[in-house]
């Protein structure tokens, strides 16, 4: 199986269910963003972080890629069984930021990007991640979204800005407060 196929050569992709469509089109640029986070999350467990982190990292993944999968197809044409999202993988994600939490300060300023290269991953990912959101969001406006994709990736945004906190904290990386010129 050749991994070129040319038939998108003109600006031209297919969805689940055959549907031609422009490669600006939402529904591509919805599921090509959470592709983009997917990278992220990968580089991020790539990282010296905890071994827990990475595999819940990588449940991530793979439910990124069944977000993927969910808005790559066509809501009336396709026919192919879709992996289905839970409302378990949301609560998986509030019960790991629970656990995080129990262990950081509590959180009195906002807190801008960075401080190591891992905590600023985290915050790359995070904005990807809001960015998935919006265009899911505006998707769903104009097409079916199941609509557990969108609060999915609500509570990841979320969760990858407690896991950059979660991951300073352990390498004793004091964070970033803003305080702001008044």
């Amino acid at each position: 199986m050749k991994i070129y196929t040319k038939t998108g050569d003109k600006g031209l992709t297919s969805l689940i269910g055959g549907t031609r469509v422009p490669k600006y089109h939402l529904r591509i640029e919805s599921y090509g963003t959470v592709d983009e986070l997917n990278s992220y999350i990968g580089l991020i467990r790539d990282q010296n972080i905890a071994e827990h982190d990475k595999e819940i990292l990588k449940q991530i993944q793979d439910r990124l890629f069944t977000i993927g999968s969910s808005l790559a197809a066509d809501p009336e044409r396709s026919k192919m069984v879709i992996p289905d999202l839970y409302m378990t993988d949301v609560e998986l994600l509030e019960q790991e930021m629970d656990l995080m939490n129990e262990q950081l300060p509590e959180l009195r300023h906002f807190i801008l990007p960075g401080g190591s290269n891992t905590i600023s991953f985290c915050h790359i990912a995070r904005c990807i991640c809001r960015r998935a959101e919006r265009i899911t969001v505006q998707l769903a406006g104009e097409s079916i979204v199941d609509e557990k994709v969108n609060i999915y990736l609500n509570r990841l945004s979320d969760y990858l800005f407690t896991l950059g906190r979660k991951i300073g904290n352990e390498h004793n990386v004091p964070e970033n407060q803003w305080v702001p010129r008044i």
